[in-house]
């Protein structure tokens, strides 16, 4: 995943500039926290990596797609594939249980009915709610509520997992089992983006984007201590081997941690200027 030089601009009676050429690189299987004051553009950069909005300017890169060139099917056909979304605010389909919204992205991209429900009920397993298959959000705390939307976004084995604030609505001690659960996802393969307001929640990712006013201000890269003490903090749900997957993909693969140097702890500005651009 890659962001060139991207420009985004809205007109909020008068021109708003939420990003002012961002230059950002996610390696396959990474682990990155943003970070910044409401209005930084944290939300903006989650919206185009997410195929949701298009750059003014520069460009945008997830899985080998061109979302600002991609037309607004192929980006739909990318969210539902390639892209997971996790929100603070769960999103869930309020009269359907647990399995019917686990299979709603699935629908999107004409699985058959018999093989999305033995998805979802795959992936509810994989986050602790194997019991709870039949239950509607209203019969679900806050925490398993965000563990079905969690299964959601792993249901379409997606390259990249988004999660915005997605410990915002639930308590301290749940929030560390959600995030317990988020580094599970990621040990198994998947990218993660994760934006948040929180220090110790950005601490679960291998780095920390920190962003203001629309620009890259630094990269501060988190070694294996600092993780290991958060991670320390929460025991979370279990997510069980990638096997079985019914579109034949496959397992995504092991994490590499890279090389010791790269991970000691160093506050580095991004792509060694201020974030407007390589």
């Amino acid at each position: 995943m890659r962001l060139a030089d991207v420009r985004k601009t809205y007109d909020l009676g008068g021109t708003v500039e939420a990003l002012a050429g961002v230059s950002l690189t996610l390696d396959e299987g990474s682990y990155t926290a943003v970070m910044g004051p409401s209005g930084s553009g944290k939300s903006t950069l989650l919206n185009l990596v997410g195929a949701l909005d298009t750059p003014d300017e520069g460009h945008v890169t997830v899985a080998g797609h061109d979302i600002d060139t991609d037309a607004e099917d192929d980006r739909a056909a990318i969210r539902g594939t390639e892209i997971g979304f996790v929100f603070q605010t769960f999103n869930l389909m309020p009269r359907s249980n647990a399995v019917e919204n686990v299979t709603l992205p699935l629908v999107f991209d004409d699985w058959s009915r018999d093989r999305r429900r033995e998805r979802a009920r795959e992936v509810l397993e994989r986050v602790g709610l194997g019991d709870r298959l039949d239950h509607r959000p209203t019969e679900l705390s806050g925490g398993q509520r965000q563990r079905v939307a969690i299964a959601r976004a792993l249901a379409p084995d997606p390259s990249v997992v988004l999660a915005d604030e997605p410990t915002g609505n639930i308590d301290t001690e749940t929030g560390g089992e959600i995030m317990a659960l988020l580094g599970e996802v990621n040990a198994r393969g998947n990218t993660v983006l994760l934006v948040t307001h929180e220090r110790r929640i950005a601490e679960h990712a291998d780095r920390i984007v920190h962003i203001r006013d629309g620009v890259i201000e630094s990269i501060e890269r988190l070694d294996s201590d600092e993780r290991d003490a958060v991670d320390g903090r929460g025991e979370g749900g279990s997510v069980d081997d990638r096997g079985g997957d019914p579109d034949g993909r496959g397992e995504r693969g092991e994490r590499g941690d890279g090389p010791a140097s790269d991970r000691a702890g160093e506050h580095d500005t991004a792509n060694g200027s201020t974030g407007r651009g390589e």
